[in-house]
């Protein structure tokens, strides 16, 4: 395997994930200088979202007919575009559009570089490589509040976009040389209908749990969006079921390895995508700490999921996919649960220990559940697996911080009083058992499951061979 191509990717998809978050503690400064208020411009956070959830479901269509390789490139191409209209916006609308390019950008080069990585990747190599990307996709959101945060005090709000441009640039060049060339292949006529019906699915859900978990529009739209959107998926799969060539092909969930990565990752985010969101306004508001001394304290996480990046291949070959998920699930949801207990009194270290162990686990349950997304699926059909899986991950990380913000939202009104440290922990609680349902699905694999791409070997007449689908 060539460690400088999934070097480069976890590089440009932390520039991805950062920038989801980073403009969070930026609003004000931003609302100021474009004539708006910060509320109101919170609307640009969503906006770029829904512009993932929109053109995610075309990217593997897109990578199948233009190539690879070509798509990835364009699509740093079309994140710098945005990043710099981005810093040079006058007003709310040039700044919403400016970073719905940027979401038109970030959706093609997550899917694309992970499908990239899939077919560059021997099986064997895959747990590895996929380690690699898992990290940036775990410490962006942690990293960016408090470096957004750190540049807009000290230099500028505009740089947190600007400095996009030379990464973004570096990106384009090193995947020019590095990058497998992987040729076009025959693709089917686009399909149009379902393009439409997954995007408004998918966008309506996504914009219709930001909404609920953010003060911009009254919870009631989010809730009547979050019901377009569901509806718009129930045509969109009896659409798919009976079209010859969907554009995301719904018949992949008949394999059980690929089913059973996606609805249990699904679960986990629920909570791994509302820990972020809960965390910081937890330190910030519960604790008193300003939003920067959040961010150097919740950045402990990322030492978690680094350490894990050295030890997964050997830790899948021992266990196997169905142990290791089932086991990193368990203990990625009682340390999400451990938080909902901090109380400002809580000793620093006690705090950094939980969140390293934490970002441990979650950083082993994504880089597994990542590999056997496709330790079962051949060459043709990943990218529509990598479409599909970059689709429900954006809607369970949206879902995730809805739940925890509509159990803030709760306990405040049955309470009456004004927002504590109770809310935060019947949130913390809630999202820490929903993610622990993300076991459950693995229950059932075999277990020699993707043991071409794990390296597990069964022993024992109890693991006698089982009936794979």
């Amino acid at each position: 395997m060539n460690r400088t191509l999934p070097l480069i990717l976890a590089v440009a998809l932390f520039m991805e994930q950062m920038d989801s978050t980073i403009i969070a503690t930026s609003l004000p400064a931003i609302a100021r200088d474009i004539g708006t208020s910060p509320v109101t411009l919170k609307l640009a956070l969503t906006t770029y979202l829904v512009a993932l959830a929109i053109f995610i479901p075309v990217s593997g269509w897109m990578a199948d007919r233009f190539g690879a390789k070509r798509v990835f490139r364009l699509a740093i191409g079309v994140f710098v575009i945005g990043s710099i209209a981005c810093a040079f916006a006058d007003s709310l609308g040039a700044f919403v559009l400016a970073r719905f390019v940027q979401g038109m950008g970030g959706a093609m080069m997550t899917p694309v570089g992970r499908l990239v990585l899939v077919r560059g990747t021997p099986r064997d190599k895959l747990v590895s490589a996929m380690a690699w990307v898992t990290v940036p996709a775990l410490i962006g959101p942690i990293v960016g509040p408090p470096v957004g945060g750190f540049i807009t005090t000290y230099f500028s709000w505009h740089w947190i976009f600007l400095i996009n441009v030379p990464i973004g640039l570096a990106g384009i060049v090193l995947s020019g040389r590095v990058m497998p060339d992987f040729p076009a292949r025959g693709t089917a006529k686009l399909d149009y209908a379902g393009f439409l019906m997954s995007g408004l699915a998918a966008s309506g859900m996504v914009f219709g749990f930001s909404v609920i978990s953010m003060p911009a529009l009254p919870p009631e739209v989010g809730v009547a969006v979050v019901v377009f959107g569901f509806l718009m998926a129930v045509l969109y799969v009896r659409h798919a079921l009976g079209a010859e060539n969907p554009i995301l092909d719904l018949r992949l969930f008949s394999n059980r390895a690929f089913r059973s990565a996606i609805i249990g990752g699904s679960l986990f985010r629920i909570g791994a995508g509302a820990v972020p969101f809960l965390l910081p306004l937890m330190f910030q508001v519960g604790f008193g700490m300003t939003p920067f001394q959040s961010g150097m304290l919740t950045f402990a996480s990322a030492f978690g999921a680094i350490a894990m990046k050295f030890i997964a291949t050997s830790t899948l070959r021992a266990g196997g996919f169905r142990l290791v998920l089932i086991t990193a699930a368990i203990m990625g949801s009682v340390f999400i649960g451990v938080n909902a207990f901090f109380t400002p009194a809580t000793p620093h270290g006690v705090i950094i220990a939980v969140l390293v162990a934490g970002g441990f686990f979650r950083s082993l349950f994504f880089t597994s559940a990542n590999a056997l997304v496709f330790a079962d699926i051949n060459d043709r059909e990943a990218s529509q697996a990598t479409a599909i899986a970059a689709a429900t991950q954006q809607i369970s990380i949206a879902l995730g911080v809805a739940v925890g913000g509509g159990v803030i939202e709760a306990t405040t009104y049955m309470t009456g009083e004004s927002l504590g440290l109770d809310a935060f922990f019947n949130a913390f609680i809630v999202v820490a058992l929903l993610s622990s349902l993300a076991a459950l699905p693995f229950f059932r694999l075999p277990a020699n499951t993707g043991s071409a791409v794990s390296g597990h070997k069964r022993r024992g007449k109890e693991e006698q061979a089982m009936p794979a689908e």
